[in-house]
């Protein structure tokens, strides 16, 4: 049996990450395809324990020790769930990985998208995505659209706007270092033109 394709989703909070990889799960089993559908932080039951910890606003946590923690959680995650997945060669969707990092704790939390992501690659033990999906909207609309779920906002989402600009800028410069890895995903558009696009943006690769 072939090995699987790990493809991850990425953008920032409210860009409807969760919708597109629902659809695509659904889209893709429909095709005939072996589809497993993961969330990071999370996956596993240590990595949903990390994040509970780091999604409390009520916690402090310091920059390092968040950026440490998500790329613990993505360790487990690869080790228990991913890598055996792929081996069993089915289609990973994975809501986040080591992109998100890099945006958020490298570029927002201001430590360097290069020291992040040399953790990240000790976590991962070098995993790399056969393609990323980057749902691309404006900070201060996904922030609108997180405030408007009517759930309570986690540690991350309270951040301010620099915060959600710096992230952005950084996941258009990971786009234009690999655009063959990363394809941008207008995700202004209704969820069936998001599905449409991304369908599109992984058509080689089917």
């Amino acid at each position: 049996m072939a090995d699987g394709r790990l493809i991850t989703i990425e953008g920032i909070d409210g860009a409807g990450k969760t919708t597109l990889a629902e659809a695509l799960a659904v889209t893709l089993s429909k095709r005939g395809l072996a589809v497993s559908l993961l969330r990071e932080p999370g996956g596993v039951a240590a990595s949903e324990r990390v994040r509970e910890l780091v999604k409390d606003p009520a916690m402090t946590i310091g920059a390092r020790a968040e950026a440490l923690l998500y790329a613990a959680a993505r360790a487990q995650l690869v080790e228990e769930a991913i890598r055996p997945l792929l081996r069993a060669g089915s289609w990973v969707l994975l809501d986040r990985f080591v992109d998100s990092s890099l945006a958020y704790q490298g570029a927002g939390r201001e430590l360097g998208v290069e020291s992040v992501r040399a953790i990240n690659e000790f976590g991962t033990g070098g995993l790399h995505p056969d393609r990323t999906l980057w749902l691309t909207l404006p900070p201060a609309t996904a922030r609108g659209r997180s405030q408007d779920r009517g759930e309570p906002l986690d540690r991350l989402e309270r951040e301010r706007a620099e915060f959600f600009e710096r992230i952005e800028r950084a996941y258009a410069e990971l786009a234009a270092d690999e655009p063959e890895r990363v394809r941008r995903i207008d995700a202004t558009l209704s969820p069936d033109q998001v599905l449409a696009q991304s369908l599109a943006a992984l058509a080689d690769l089917l």
